[in-house]
């Protein structure tokens, strides 16, 4: 998803706009010097910076406005009105910050203020742990990097990743990078030469095959060990196989996690016509819409009555499988594959489905093997305290395989989303250097179903009560996933300002 490329509109703002035409706590969007830009009241101050936000482009003139800070409507961002600074992932780019004037009854943003002084590490170099050794180059260990040398950390950082790839954008793997509406060159989350700027090591293509929290030293996959200050394990998560008793699911099955899977993917759907997914996960349909964008023919088979229920419930599972079906895929609910080959995708009823493309999309489980041989508190994840440290000294943890006390939902929580894994990162970073931050944000997500997104804030396992408001089949609906009479989380479609008041309004009951 990218906002539209054409040129700025709205008033000319270096020509000024009236005081009394923006209420306290109002925004006009307009321009400055051939630039879209957010001009922003709030009492006695004006803020103005780039109108658009520096993820996919979403406007944040349509966002939420907090304080001296504005959330973009779209993914959830939040930038700082007085730097323009990034605050929130998804956003990993500041956008511009502009200097206004008030004289004769207007306001007139008159040219772009210089970029801040970097910040200098407010918890003292004394309490910097002496080398950092992050174990996973994905969303939470890229963003404790970037937080790591924001908050002033000038010591060693070394990154043991498994992937040859830089960091780059995952949830696109399976979205416009797959269905051929994003070029690879947009996946790069930094620039080429990040880490020699930043000063990090990174071992791309390798592992650690052993944790000592004793002597506080890991092993390498070449023999090789090195010592650290502070560890952060953001080992991430691996698809799930499908089962032994598949036949012929080892050599024949695309999985989807990392950017080199979904480069496989395109290859094998050029010469492709019809392709069969296996699950009905989040994953699974976006790979579904993706390959339908590249009009192959599609068959969903999943063992459940319908897609997503035990996430979304039965109204927007409901919705999501219309939309699909309205797109050209066809589905195969409480069915599951007996055989794959030759061609051909055999099911348990004895359906025979042609298949020159296959792809499972059944779950995910999340990294652990280091951390349980290294005997770290587990319970379906590695067990963290609010400020995601492990119960070893100097070990934290974030990301898909941490497991949390989520002060929202008052019960211990491991979610496997980008953005939360991101922010966590942030936070991880800020614990090693001593900070003391609790991660206490609220879960956010998003998915993308052809023109359709769906925005999820909270975490609700299991509910006893659906509120629907709206009409879902016509785009426009609240659905709420409530438990003994609270709302533990809200899902959305076309109402993303909603969505941001949820999830401030969720931000302040939690303290």
């Amino acid at each position: 998803m990218a906002a539209d490329q054409d040129g700025p509109t709205g008033p000319d703002l270096t020509q000024g706009i009236a005081i009394d035409a923006i209420s306290d706590g109002g925004s006009v969007t307009g321009q400055a010097d051939g630039e879209a830009v957010l001009l922003v009241r709030q009492g006695s101050e004006w803020f103005a910076i780039g109108a658009s936000c520096t993820h996919y482009g979403g406007p944040l003139g349509e966002g939420l406005i907090v304080g001296d800070t504005v959330r973009c409507p779209w993914h959830h961002a939040c930038f700082s009105l007085r730097t323009g600074q990034s605050l929130r992932p998804p956003a990993l780019k500041s956008t511009s910050c502009w200097t206004v004037d008030q004289r004769d009854g207007k306001v007139f943003v008159t040219g772009k203020a210089p970029s801040p002084p970097m910040p200098g590490g407010s918890a003292g170099r004394a309490r910097h742990p002496a080398s950092v050794i992050i174990v996973g180059g994905g969303a939470a260990g890229d963003n404790a990097i970037a937080t790591l040398r924001l908050e002033g950390y000038a010591g060693p950082i070394m990154v043991v990743d498994p992937e040859t790839d830089a960091p780059y954008d995952r949830p696109n793997c399976s979205k416009d990078y797959l269905a051929g509406n994003a070029p690879e060159e947009w996946l790069p989350l930094r620039p080429a030469d990040s880490d020699r700027d930043q000063g990090i090591e990174r071992l791309a293509g390798r592992r650690v095959t052993a944790l000592s929290p004793r002597d506080r030293r890991i092993s390498l996959d070449d023999g090789t060990t090195r010592e650290y200050g502070a560890l952060l394990l953001a080992t991430g998560a691996t698809p799930v196989r499908l089962p032994q008793g598949v036949v012929g699911a080892d050599a024949t099955v695309h999985y989807l996690r990392t950017l080199a899977d979904s480069r496989a993917i395109i290859a094998a759907a050029k010469d492709a016509r019809r392709a069969v997914v296996l699950g009905a996960s989040f994953i699974g349909l976006e790979v579904a819409a993706s390959l339908r964008a590249r009009d192959l023919e599609v068959h969903v088979v999943a063992p459940d009555k319908r897609p997503l229920e035990r996430v979304m419930g039965a109204e927007l599972g409901d919705f999501i499988r219309r939309l699909h079906q309205e797109h050209g895929v066809t589905f195969h609910l409480e069915q599951q594959a007996r055989e794959i080959g030759g061609g051909v995708v055999t099911l348990a009823n004895g359906e025979r489905l042609s298949a020159d493309l296959v792809v499972a999309g059944i779950g995910v489980r999340p990294n652990v093997e280091l951390a349980e041989a290294a005997g770290l508190a587990l319970e379906r994840g590695i067990l963290v305290d609010e400020r995601l440290q492990t119960g070893a000294p100097g070990i934290f943890a974030a990301g898909d395989i941490a497991r949390w006390p989520d002060p929202h939902t008052g019960e211990r929580i491991r979610v496997e989303h980008w953005v939360v894994a991101q922010r966590q990162g942030q936070t991880a970073a800020r614990n090693i250097l001593g900070l003391g931050q609790r991660f206490d944000q609220v879960p956010f997500f998003w998915s993308q179903h052809y023109d359709v997104p769906i925005n999820y804030v909270g975490h609700a396992e299991q509910w006893d009560d659906i509120e629907v408001d709206g009409d879902v089949a016509a785009r426009d609906c609240t659905v709420r996933f409530r438990k003994a009479g609270r709302t533990l989380a809200v899902a959305t479609v076309y109402r993303d300002r909603e969505s941001l008041e949820t999830e401030l309004a969720m931000e302040l009951a939690a303290g």
